[in-house]
């Protein structure tokens, strides 16, 4: 059946528990990458209800030179049914002459060899519908937003495909929706749809894009497939998938060639054998081919046309006689086979072998010694390595004049919803109350919301997690949403009239020019990370020469140099299936390491190269000797932490996926000059320990927090506070050093507590511009003297923070004395044991009754901290402290 162009929209049917087995729409192309998706779907117990393809429309295709127009060689879908299906794929099936010599070269879809797909309704049993592709590349960027698509004017399409004026509007990603409602209402329980993206940012957004307004939940299972774990050695080119392909018994013919590195004689080549992936690799390394997705195609070197696959997909197979193959030369070293009486044949499918699909392990060599690190700890806490705690202690450079906070380009906002009245006591009223604060802020300051790059999320119930996500989710219309934190801290959270039930802070950036904002959104099941199913993404990054002055803000060069990375929190999810992994008795061990891999896939793929500090959440456990666990837990995060940074990998991580986009290598202007030895087209190993001033076996601090809840119930959350790429060697400089505390006390005889400080020094040597991240981490005596308990709950956290960090701050450069220290150095968050700070957050209560709890001013008479109160916090070696405060500041030299 051909469907009509104008399908009434179906009702988006809800999403399945992850338990449950998906019933999948798989998109095809007929290529290699999108059956293989398919065959991994099965294996993970999903059913394939559908085959959805995008062919060329009628018509002349555009571009220069002379084209003859082309009939539309699919105008009916074609379905499983015998009766109804013709058996050969004739030129043009519905009876007419294949007169097209060009193919569409779409940015999106491949279209060459769309004339044997009709074919893979009877080949595989499964019904297949098809619709022709509206529109061109109208949008150019890696990420994608429907939002643009809808209000692209007419004209703007780079290419624009169609005699229509307005298919000049419509990007051909959009093309999608109407074929995947159509299959909708044929298929009501189909509830996904897979892809075959491999590391195209480019193709796996726009399906996201479409899935999820569709509410379908999108599969993308070979997403960086090359860089997770293969049962040969690490560091390969990529080829790995290929032999998987082989061995699962798939038929994939080279059926288009655009790179150097092959001609024409490698046309039908079987790339899912033995022999085609070793021609592959000999003609990519001839030719000097350094891009890791080269030798699968993924630049575009070649297409390919899957024939045959295992039992379980293929029930017949498609042939292509040598006569009915010809050669198409489009000029620089591109060529493509014109098929023609294609046609399905019977195969003895008990006879096949049965085809196996790798599913890769879940863990990668760093984190099976993480876990293995841990199942073999007995201490209870963490004896750091003597050699990374003797770190000397950095000289200061002297880095300038450090920037006055009010012009600092950071900003930190504390809102709470009204809780002021009864007309607020459910969830759903002082969530979008405190939305509307975040909108009238950001109105205020005359900022879109793309200027928020993180957020931390504070609830005292986890259980309102959904509602609150529907509607904080509101805010967000573009790519790319902040990176997010999210911890429920129950009844630690204060009490006032109605109650505050959720607390929000937000990072914003009020200067960032068009392109300086980047990050990594990915919304689809893989093998490599969870999921973003929410409206936040893994990770936002931005120039650190983003935030000098605005006197000295240009735009030449801002998108080069030190760049600074926010990350979402990161739960111990199995990537696949999005449930929490089992493990017994081992069950942290297995979440504290699989979370933490989580983070580090994600630095390693948008570069970080050292990590500034990092803390993980633990739920609360009440037990007689919740102490003595939590010590526990957070000696195993310590553990976890130093052992994947000193970990020795037999190959470099920097052999892996080489930095932008593939697709951005072959369109972005911004790339398409890059020679493969160029930094920005190899990832950053992490850590890399070349952009320290002095490279030693450091480890950043990392610390434990213990709060109420995590989403997903989970047994931690890793959280790195920042993420720094881009770094020169020697960029990064690490400070620490220790500062006695006193505690007021009427009989002047109080032991003294400790203070551990640490800096973390991001330079810009370019630019003249110095970030500093100051952590102060409060260690009192215990146990305390009542007095000195009345002392400390007279404080909403430890005053002499703010002091300890501007004298830190003071030594690195010129410092304004007339202001008091909380209005000089910026906090970011501070985790409180409500053990010493009973209220931790009433300042922000009290203003934020009446201003929204603004942050930057708070009230607009006193500054408000970010905190997150905790049952207890704990350092690296388990011992329990009273509080941690993040700073940032900002320097500038002339």
């Amino acid at each position: 059946m051909q469907i009509p162009e104008n399908t009434p929209p179906e009702m988006a049917p809800p999403a399945a528990a992850p338990e449950e087995s998906l019933r999948v729409i798989a998109l095809v192309s007929g290529g290699k990458d999108s059956f293989f998706s398919v065959l991994h779907c099965l294996a993970n117990g999903h059913r394939v209800v559908a085959l959805a393809n995008l062919h060329p429309p009628p018509g002349p295709l555009p571009g220069p030179g002379p084209s003859l127009s082309s009939s539309d060689v699919a105008a009916a879908a074609t379905t499983s049914d015998d009766d109804h299906h013709q058996d050969r794929a004739a030129d043009g099936q519905s009876g007419q002459e294949e007169t097209e010599d060009r193919d569409l070269n779409s940015f999106m879809y491949q279209t060459v060899g769309h004339q044997a797909i009709p074919l893979y309704a009877d080949a595989t049993g499964i019904p297949l519908y098809r619709r022709a592709i509206v529109g061109g590349a109208a949008q150019t960027s890696t990420d994608y937003s429907h939002f643009a698509a809808a209000s692209a004017p007419v004209g703007k399409a780079v290419v624009a495909r169609g005699n229509a004026a307005q298919d000049a509007r419509a990007d051909e990603t959009e093309s999608m929706v109407p074929l995947l409602r159509a299959v909708m209402a044929a298929h009501p329980d189909a509830n996904a749809v897979c892809a075959g993206a491999i590391l195209s940012t480019y193709q796996r957004t726009r399906v996201e894009s479409v899935a999820t307004r569709l509410g379908l939940v999108p599969l993308a299972f070979l997403w960086k497939f090359p860089i997770l774990p293969t049962p040969g050695p690490s560091g390969d080119d990529g080829a790995q998938l290929l032999a998987d392909m082989a061995v699962a018994g798939m038929e994939a013919r080279i059926i288009k060639v655009a790179s150097g590195g092959l001609d024409e004689s490698a046309l039908w080549t079987n790339v899912a054998s033995i022999a085609g992936r070793d021609r592959i690799q000999r003609s990519m390394r001839r030719f000097g081919v350094a891009d890791r997705g080269a030798v699968l195609g993924e630049g575009g070197e070649f297409e390919t046309l899957v024939l045959d696959g295992p039992a379980e997909l293929f029930r017949k197979r498609i042939v292509v006689d040598g006569a009915d193959r010809r050669v198409v030369r489009e000029g620089g070293g591109s060529a493509w086979l014109m098929l023609r009486n294609a046609r399905t044949e019977s195969k003895d499918v008990q006879a096949q072998a049965e085809g196996k699909v790798r599913i890769p392990d879940l863990l990668d060599a760093r984190f099976v010694s993480v876990l293995e690190t841990l199942q073999g700890s007995l201490s209870t806490t963490a004896a750091q390595n003597e050699e990374v705690e003797a770190e000397a202690e950095a000289e200061a450079p002297h880095l300038g004049r450090l920037q006055v906070q009010n012009k600092n380009r950071l900003l930190h906002w504390c809102v709470i919803g009204d809780v002021s009245s009864r007309e607020s006591s459910s969830i759903e009223t002082e969530t979008r109350s405190l939305v509307e604060r975040i909108r009238a802020l950001l109105s205020r300051a005359g900022l879109p919301p793309s200027a928020i790059i993180n957020s931390t999320i504070v609830l005292r119930r986890m259980s309102d997690f959904p509602t609150i996500n529907a509607i904080y989710g509101a805010l967000f219309d573009a790519p790319v949403p902040p990176a997010r934190v999210t911890v429920a801290c129950g009844q630690l959270l204060p009490s006032l009239r109605s109650g505050v039930n959720i607390a929000v802070y937000l990072t914003v950036h009020p200067a960032l020019k068009d392109g300086q904002r980047q990050g990594l959104h990915v919304q689809s099941r893989s093998y490599w990370a969870p999921a973003n199913i929410g409206p936040y993404s893994q990770a936002v990054t931005v120039p650190a020469a983003s935030l000098a002055s605005s006197a000295r803000v240009d735009t030449d060069g801002m998108m080069d140099g030190v760049r600074l990375v926010s990350i979402a929190g990161q739960i111990p999810l199995v990537p696949a299936t999005m449930v929490l992994p089992g493990g017994g008795d081992d069950s942290l061990r297995l979440q504290l390491s699989l979370s933490l891999q989580h983070l580090w896939r994600i630095g390693v793929e948008v570069g970080v190269q050292w990590w500034t500090s990092a803390v993980a959440y633990f739920p609360h456990s009440p037990t007689p000797n919740s102490g003595v666990e939590m010590s526990r837990k957070a000696g195993l995060a310590a553990q976890a932490w130093e052992t994947a940074h000193l970990f020795a990998s037999q190959e470099q991580d920097s052999d892996g996926d080489e930095g932008p986009d593939l697709w951005d290598k072959k369109f972005n202007p911004r790339y398409m000059s890059l020679s493969a030895t160029d930094p920005r087209t190899s990832v950053a190993e992490l850590p890399d320990r070349e952009v320290l001033t002095t490279p030693n076996r450091v480890v950043p601090p990392v610390f434990a927090v213990e709060v109420a809840e995590l989403p997903r119930a989970a047994g931690v959350e890793w959280h790195a506070h920042m993420g720094i790429s881009r770094a020169g060697a020697g960029s990064v400089t690490v400070r620490r050093r220790q500062v006695p505390l006193t505690i007021p006390s009427s009989d002047k005889s109080t032991p003294e507590g400790v203070a551990h400080v640490h800096q973390v020094i991001i330079h810009h040597k370019e630019r003249k511009v110095y970030v500093v991240q100051t952590i102060v981490a409060e260690k009192l005596p215990q146990p305390l003297a009542r007095e000195q308990e009345l002392s400390l709950q007279r404080h909403t956290a430890y005053s002499g923070h703010d002091q300890i960090a501007l004298e830190a701050v003071s030594q690195l450069g010129d410092v304004n004395d007339n202001q008091p220290p909380s209005e000089t150095v910026s906090a970011v968050v501070r985790y409180v044991d409500v053990k010493f700070y009973p209220n931790p957050l009433a300042r922000i209560v009290q203003s934020g009754d009446k201003e929204g709890a603004e942050g930057v001013g708070g009230g607009e008479k006193e500054k408000v901290a970010p905190c997150v109160p905790c049952a207890s916090v704990w350092d690296a070696q388990g011992q329990r402290l009273s509080s941690v405060t993040v700073y940032q500041s900002v320097f500038e030299r002339a």
